[in-house]
């Protein structure tokens, strides 16, 4: 038996090599989460030591390695200290890409990286070439550890009066990876199952350390290289200058709504003081960039701050980071082409450079691909679930954009609910170009060399 799995795993080894460094990567993805499945299946993995469902285990490491969050059962009073770290383990190796983990055990081992990998890793971390991509993976790998043990360290100090020493330090780690890979899932349930951070509302502490591991895991690495590399502001990178005004915007704009919008709703707002309010709107702003938590009820939100955080969802985080959604540069892409359109030019130019046709091409298929996903997925949810339409498109939206946050309808979800999420889930963790590529790619590739005459059409 032993040897007969030892050549299965050598022939799908074999067959795998041959892939395309895109489809390398969608199915890497989809490996690690039937491993972790089964995993989180066994008796061993929860409380009542029977185990879960497959489906339901499979959902759990699904929403795990998305870095999503969507939880069917509250990982505190569910799970088990094995089954917690099945899930943490899952968020790291889904954060940072599990090419990145395996370029950075290569480097470890004084192993040489061959071409394919150094192209493997590339597209893990959506660099813009091979060259400096395994001194990259350093600096990822160097700088996650030291700002998720910064955060885990600051946390742990504020959890241990509470939880005790061991589980202090505990509490500290597995939120500060949850946080700063985007993830949202929590250990919370001892306070309310399905609570997440809603106790610590009002807590100065909790809220600025989860809010800077979620913002900084949200940059991009691309971005963690160029700061490191270029110090000075004016040598920065056109990809940095957009991210970082994005998310400014995106983070101010989006706290000044939802103070405007829930400061006297008693179900979320409300009740806070004065300082808890103000941590709250932030708080909102941020975590809907992909991150999960909560320190508000959801549903208790009004319409209008439901349809700002979908939003919020769809745009996500920014390119090569450990969040989800179409990202800040597509967003911001679509917008500069908007404007551009409404003053009549023919090109797109931004901080003193001109974006490339192809750049704008991919933002606009990118955003209609995932507007898509999520208008099939909320046309499917509304047959198939018993819930508001407009919560149903929160639930899409919030898996598309692998965030995690929902209004209280994933724990009653249907057999093909739960199909339906998980595969928007994968789709928005791997990436929608990845997984279009890697479906509709082929082994040869014909090369254009000629084209067609212009012609103009009415718009």
């Amino acid at each position: 038996m032993g040897h007969i799995l030892k050549v299965i795993l050598r022939r799908l080894i074999a067959f795998i090599r041959h892939f395309h460094p895109t489809r390398v990567v969608a199915v890497g993805f989809m490996l690690i989460i039937l491993t972790g499945g089964l995993l989180l299946s066994l008796p061993i993995a929860s409380r009542n030591g029977i185990g879960l469902p497959f489906l339901d285990a499979l959902y759990t490491a699904t929403s795990a390695t998305c870095v999503t969050g969507l939880i069917l059962y509250d990982t505190y009073t569910q799970f088990t200290l094995f089954g917690q770290i099945v899930i943490i383990t899952l968020i790291q190796i889904g954060g940072l890409g599990f090419m990145t983990m395996a370029t950075f055990i290569s480097i470890i081992f004084r192993r040489a990286i061959s071409l394919r990998g150094r192209l493997l890793a590339m597209e893990s971390v959506n660099n813009y070439g091979i060259q400096g991509v395994v001194r990259m993976t350093k600096h990822i790998i160097i700088g996650t550890f030291l700002i998720e043990g910064a955060g885990a360290l600051i946390l742990a100090i504020k959890f241990i009066p509470e939880f005790g020493f061991w589980d202090g330090i505990y509490n500290g780690i597995f939120h500060s990876v949850s946080a700063f890979c985007n993830a949202g899932f929590d250990l919370m349930g001892r306070k309310g199952v399905f609570g997440s951070l809603t106790p610590y509302a009002s807590d100065f502490t909790v809220n600025l350390v989860i809010m800077t591991l979620i913002v900084v895991g949200g940059l991009g690495f691309v971005v963690w290289e160029d700061l490191y590399l270029q110090p000075k502001p004016s040598r920065w990178k056109v990809h940095t200058k957009i991210v970082l005004t994005m998310t400014a915007i995106l983070i101010i704009g989006g706290a000044l709504f939802f103070a405007m919008t829930e400061w006297n709703n008693p179900a979320t707002l409300g009740t806070l003081p004065l300082h808890g309010k103000v941590l709250a709107s932030f708080f909102q702003s941020v975590t809907t960039r992909t991150a999960g938590f909560n320190t508000i009820d959801q549903a208790g939100m009004t319409d209008a701050s439901i349809l700002m955080s979908t939003l919020l969802m769809f745009i996500g985080a920014s390119p090569g980071s450990t969040g989800g959604g179409i990202k800040t540069v597509s967003f911001a892409v679509l917008l500069l082409t908007i404007f551009a359109g409404l003053k009549g030019e023919d090109y797109i130019n931004v901080f003193r450079r001109r974006l490339t046709a192809g750049t704008i091409l991919r933002a606009v298929a990118v955003f209609l691909i995932g507007a898509g996903i999520i208008v099939c997925g909320t046309m499917i949810l509304s047959i198939t679930e018993n819930a508001d339409f407009l919560h149903v498109v929160y639930e899409v939206t919030s898996a598309f954009a692998t965030v995690g946050l929902s209004t209280g309808i994933s724990a009653a979800l249907s057999t093909m609910g739960k199909i339906v999420l998980m595969v928007i889930m994968y789709t928005g963790r791997v990436g929608v170009t990845t997984v279009i590529i890697s479906l509709m790619m082929k082994r040869a590739t014909r090369v254009r060399n000629f084209s067609y005459p212009v012609e103009r059409v009415m718009l």
